[in-house]
């Protein structure tokens, strides 16, 4: 593991520029998606766009656990999908159609974090969708997009009206499929990410107990709003979205297993 200064750790840098920081960074969201139970053995993918105006981003390679990601592995590709620099691996068509999409249509992209996890993906299926029953869930009211499903994102002209239906939101909902985050810096993405998960085991939870005889108790909507408006405009705290989390997140990675600096 290499040694670095606390403020001069490129894993703990709020929006770094050079692209061996972004890596690090990036392979560490890996490794926390896995830790937290979010990922999807091989499939699913997180994505980062290059500094510079060529369109370049970083993807993961298909074939490898999130678990296995460590920062010298990904692959560099255009936003039609054409390696920039030589690579043993491949990237899921699925993967690439998804992420170029938002890239290209959003220039504060910088990443793009999207799972098939059980939560998530169970109240993508919900005609409700995800509901403000919780603290977790009210930062998302008004903050996220629906996107119908297609069958696999495998046609290049879904990636208009995956564009069109995000729109201005940092949070999609892929209807049957699972849910996509992004963020101005990969800690944002993986922070919307986590609590989207959390929003949704909650309202499972909630839920099941409602099947049985239970009671919702939800906010009226002026409190729900205000609420939402607390969490998106970052009211009591000026600091980014996962940034606060972020050194403590690394901490723990440190702790279990530093290869995702390799």
């Amino acid at each position: 593991m290499a040694s670095f200064p606390a403020n001069m750790d490129p894993a703990l840098e709020v929006a770094p520029t050079s692209e061996a920081a972004l890596r690090i960074q990036l392979a560490a969201c890996f490794r926390l998606v896995a830790h937290f139970g979010m990922d999807d053995l091989i499939y699913n993918h997180i994505s980062v766009r290059l500094p510079g105006p060529e369109h370049h981003f970083l993807i993961n390679p298909y074939g490898l656990l999130f678990s296995e990601i460590d920062a010298s592995c990904f692959v560099k590709i255009d936003l039609d999908g054409n390696k920039v620099e030589p690579s043993d691996y491949e990237v899921n068509q699925a993967g690439f159609i998804i992420h170029s999409a938002i890239h290209l249509g959003r220039e504060d992209a910088l990443c793009v974090l999207h799972t098939h996890s059980e939560a998530a993906t169970a109240i993508s299926a919900l005609e409700e969708g995800l509901l403000p029953l919780s603290q977790f869930a009210m930062r998302y009211q008004g903050h996220m997009g629906l996107h119908d499903y297609e069958g696999v994102a495998i046609d290049t002209d879904e990636r208009q009206r995956l564009i069109d239906d995000i729109g201005t939101h940092n949070t999609l909902v892929l209807r049957n499929h699972g849910v996509l985050t992004v963020g101005r810096t990969i800690q944002e993405a993986f922070i919307l990410m986590y609590y989207f998960e959390k929003a949704a085991r909650v309202q499972l939870l909630a839920q099941s107990a409602v099947a049985g005889g239970a009671h919702f108790a939800v906010p009226a909507t002026e409190v729900t709003d205000k609420a939402a408006r607390q969490f998106n405009d970052h009211q009591g705290d000026i600091r980014a979205p996962g940034s606060r989390e972020w050194p403590a997140f690394i901490r723990l990675l440190d702790r279990i297993d530093p290869s995702y600096r390799n």
